[in-house]
């Protein structure tokens, strides 16, 4: 017999937890004004250290990623309801383009050629190291897709790619790992390469997740925001975050819940619940 189960709740209004806990998760003051900054100055040195120690090994293929998004399994614009792309000196394309920011190691971009292979994908992450491991895959093929280096919340994504190009984005844990004031630029830059009627699919860490309630006194940089050991941060999204950050910028909400899965020990009677916000939001402006 199992000595634990799981099972995934979608609810629209935060995880109800102990009150002692609330008390000391929302009590807590930030750290040092200095911190923040300092965690924000070197972000990019972290996660090129995190993926120098790691390597291609810490993170999982997500091979939930077509259940919980459908449209990524559209084979041409039509499906997707957005219109072909035209580069300048060619003609029309119906091929789908998908955009992944945050792409670590290519977690996203290789499960998801794979059961749509007429996906053509970019993918753009903040660590150069993060991005030499996507092309060294042994699936990166320059004719279905292409990897770059980007700071999103500084650099002109533009620089790199075409203005409108992209029927999709997937933004799966990267927003979190930035502070609030640093979201917009991203926001802004992704906006600036999807056609009008395209799609983000976005998944987050939520507030109070299990991981959250688990920082030691010292780590909150800001409301929602920590720092882990290994100098990276990580964000904690509430549904109105995220519905605001997006339709300030142009965006209709066409579903948005949080997600939770409580992974229960049945005889030590502990529930580890993993809170996450996902979201489908449509460029309409």
């Amino acid at each position: 017999m199992a000595e634990s189960e799981e099972r995934v709740v979608r609810h629209e209004t935060p995880l109800e937890i102990a009150p002692d806990v609330l008390d000391r998760v929302e009590g807590e003051a930030p750290a040092r004004a200095y911190l923040k900054q300092k965690y924000q100055k070197e972000a990019k040195r972290h996660w090129d250290l995190f993926y120098k120690r790691n390597t291609v090994n810490f993170f999982k293929d997500r091979h939930w990623l077509t259940r919980e998004f459908p449209i990524l399994l559209s084979e041409s614009t039509e499906t997707m309801g957005t219109e072909p792309f035209t580069p300048v000196d060619g003609e029309p394309s119906t091929r789908p383009r998908l955009l992944e920011i945050g792409c670590g190691v290519g977690n996203t971009i290789f499960p998801l050629r794979e059961e749509n292979p007429a996906l053509f994908t970019y993918a753009c992450d903040l660590s150069p190291r993060a991005v030499d491991f996507v092309k060294q895959h042994e699936q990166f093929s320059d004719l279905n897709n292409f990897a770059f280096q980007c700071d999103l919340t500084q650099d002109n994504i533009l620089d790199s790619m075409p203005a409108h190009v992209c029927d999709v984005i997937t933004a799966f844990f990267v927003l979190s790992a930035l502070s609030k004031e640093e979201m917009p630029a991203v926001i802004q830059n992704i906006k600036s390469v999807l056609k009008i009627g395209g799609t983000v699919c976005f998944r987050d860490y939520g507030l109070y997740d299990h991981a959250m309630l688990r920082f030691k006194p010292g780590h909150k940089l800001d409301e929602h925001l920590y720092y882990r050991q290994d100098g990276t941060r990580a964000y904690y999204f509430t549904l109105d975050e995220v519905r605001d950050l997006f339709e300030s910028h142009g965006f209709e909400v066409m579903s948005l819940t949080y997600v939770t899965r409580h992974t229960v020990n049945k005889k030590e009677g502990v529930d580890v619940p993993r809170v996450f916000v996902q979201a489908e939001l449509k460029h309409i402006e």
